[in-house]
Parts: C-alpha cells; structure tokens; sequence
C-alpha cells in the first residue's frame, strides 16, 4: 500500500494556546493509574508533554512511570520527533525519537543495564508520531462515514493509519458529559496494530478535545475517563 501524504491541519482549526488535561485510567473495576497531557503553543510549535503513573495496588504489583514528549508544527502538520522515559517493574528505558532529512533515528538507552543503541530508517518528508497524532487528529473534521490517512513513523517503520469516524455519542466522564464523534485508528502493522484496538472519543465541537481513550488488549480492556480539564 502506498504510503499517504500527510495533510496539514485545516487553517480554520485552532489548536489551544495552553491546556492540560488529566485522566482516570480504568483496568476492568479498578482505577490503575492517572494520565495527562499537558499542550503548550510555541510560535508554529504545539508541544506536548504526557505522563502515566500507577496508583493505589497496582503500583505495589506492577510500578509504572511513564513520560513523553513530541512536537508538531500547526502548519504543515508534521512531527519534529517523539521521546518517551519508561519505569515498568524493574525495566527503565530511555529513547529519542528524531525526524529530520528524510530520516528517522532512535537512540534507546537501557539505563538498567548501562547499554545504548543507535538505529536510522528512511522516512518520507513529513510524517507523525503516536503521541502528537492524538491531537492531529482532532484537528481534521471527523465527519461520521469518512475515513481519513496518515503516516506514521514509529519503531524504524512507516505505516499508513487510518482514523475511522465511526459515530457519534454522548459519554459520561469525571470531568462531565459530552456529545462526542467516536474515533478508531486502525493499521495493518506496527505500534497501533500491536496495541489491539483502540478508539479515541473527541468533543462534537470545534475543540475535538479528546475526552476518552479505550483499548481492548489481549489482557484485558483500559479506558481513560477525562478527569478535568484546564484551557488557556
């Protein structure tokens, strides 16, 4: 399949100037962990930073803390690149994720054990990463009944991901009810494939706040419930 171009953001979409969103996350009746997104406008630069952290048993079980960081031009749409610092159990795992000249290249370091590595891979000129195509996402029309693609760049490997808008929904959430467009990204290989099926509620209004994610795994089903929101 033919790699798609990536769109640019419509110019009448308005991403926020500053925003911070915080999520429940849910694991069949438990509340595992928090999550949020913190989105900041530099110039023609949406920053976005993202953590996860376990809470109440299942830190005891299993500790997670998780930080990312990716960066978007509001213009043409592209990723500047995606980093991510992972604590899981005894596993702690830095990596940078850079796109630049046609080129992807991941340096991981694996800060248990004191070792690195350093890996590149061909990329077309513009491409996404998984956590700023959350909010590029929200910044397309998501008209129920129409599709739309997108590259991705991830794990040394460019796919196609395609957004399906699925329907529209009312969704109860800590943080209020909202009339909501349902979005499930889909793609025949890599991070998104590998994560089981996943779809994205956005608000049904010229925010496409995000204000739910649910992913159905092969362990078991999570949802994350906006808790609060703050925009500036």
């Amino acid at each position: 399949m033919t790699i798609p171009t990536l769109e640019p953001p419509p110019a009448s979409y308005t991403f926020p100037t500053k925003q911070t969103l915080t999520y429940t996350v849910d694991w069949r009746v438990f509340t595992a962990a928090v999550a949020s997104f913190q989105i900041e406008q530099q110039g023609t630069t949406q920053k976005i930073t993202a953590s996860v952290d376990t809470v109440g048993g299942v830190t005891m079980l299993f500790p997670v803390i998780d930080r990312f960081q990716s960066s978007l031009d509001t213009k043409s749409g592209c990723s500047a690149g995606f980093s991510k610092q992972t604590q899981e159990g005894r596993r702690k795992i830095s990596s940078d994720l850079t796109y630049k000249d046609g080129k992807q290249t991941l340096v991981e370091r694996n800060l248990v054990k004191g070792t690195s590595k350093t890996l590149s891979a061909p990329i077309p000129a513009c491409v996404m990463d998984s956590l700023s195509g959350i909010f590029y996402v929200g910044s397309q029309p998501l008209t129920v009944g129409q599709n739309f693609r997108f590259p991705l760049a991830d794990s040394m490997r460019t796919v196609t991901v395609t957004m399906k808008v699925e329907a529209k929904e009312e969704i109860k959430t800590p943080a209020g009810t909202f009339q909501t467009v349902r979005v499930q990204p889909t793609a025949d290989e890599g991070v998104v494939k590998n994560r089981g099926k996943i779809w994205i509620w956005y608000t049904d209004d010229a925010r496409h706040m995000p204000v739910q994610v649910r992913a159905s795994l092969f362990w078991g089903t999570i949802t994350a419930r906006l808790q609060s929101y703050e925009t500036k």
